[in-house]
């Protein structure tokens, strides 16, 4: 069966707290579902959990990626210069962000078009294994394959945390790291404008959405 390929254009978030609880945003305003975000929450105990907008988008990403629960909630996120706020049902998360560093202005530095593609995601990640954790391409869930295409990073410096009402601490490194896919995130929380493609098998998207071009 021929493969295909969707596309997801915006900015994933990875952020660790003084509780042991860390924070995964995923803040897509181009994707095949349409404009959406998703929060993936591992608590101290190991436990993962989807919070997605749509019984739709939660499928999807729960067959990428591996949780333990996932629940359907409204996911609202705003950005206000360098505070983002997110409502995800019982998570209650307000982040800032801070002047991009040398490999910042790297990424920033390489093209779009190029950024997004598969094979210069497999050609940088090598060098991007330096980074603990980090990936920018492996076999996802479902037999899917994935790559990561940065094109920006900022570090986050600060975080207010809530969930279900109880805080969550102070911001500390993602650490142990995430175990939702591949690869995690940085050690050091970060914001990174990221392109996703997602391969799958070939078939109709849900919600009619367009495939990317391969």
């Amino acid at each position: 069966m021929r493969a295909a390929r969707m596309r997801f254009d915006g900015w994933i978030a990875g952020i660790g707290t003084a509780s042991g609880t860390r924070v995964v945003l995923g803040h897509w305003p181009r994707s095949p579902f349409g404009a959406f975000s998703d929060v993936m929450v591992e608590h101290a105990d190991g436990e993962r959990l989807l919070l997605a907008p749509t019984r739709e988008t939660g499928d999807f990403v729960a067959a990428t990626y591996r949780f333990d629960r996932v629940r359907t909630v409204p996911v609202v996120v705003g950005a206000a210069g360098p505070v983002w706020t997110v409502a995800a049902g019982p998570l209650d998360l307000r982040f800032t962000v801070g002047r991009r560093g040398p490999l910042g202005l790297l990424l920033r530095a390489v093209p779009g078009p190029l950024a997004a593609l598969p094979a210069w995601a497999a050609l940088v990640d090598l060098p991007a294994r330096l980074l603990p954790g980090v990936r920018t391409r492996g076999s996802a869930g479902g037999g899917r394959r994935e790559w990561y295409g940065a094109r920006d990073l900022r570090p986050v410096t600060g975080v207010a945390a809530a969930f279900d009402g109880s805080d969550l601490g102070p911001l500390a490194p993602v650490d142990p790291p995430v175990r939702f896919g591949f690869g995690s995130v940085p050690r050091s929380p970060a914001l990174v404008r990221v392109t996703t493609t997602v391969e799958t098998d070939a078939g109709p998207l849900p919600g009619g959405g367009a495939l990317a071009a391969p």
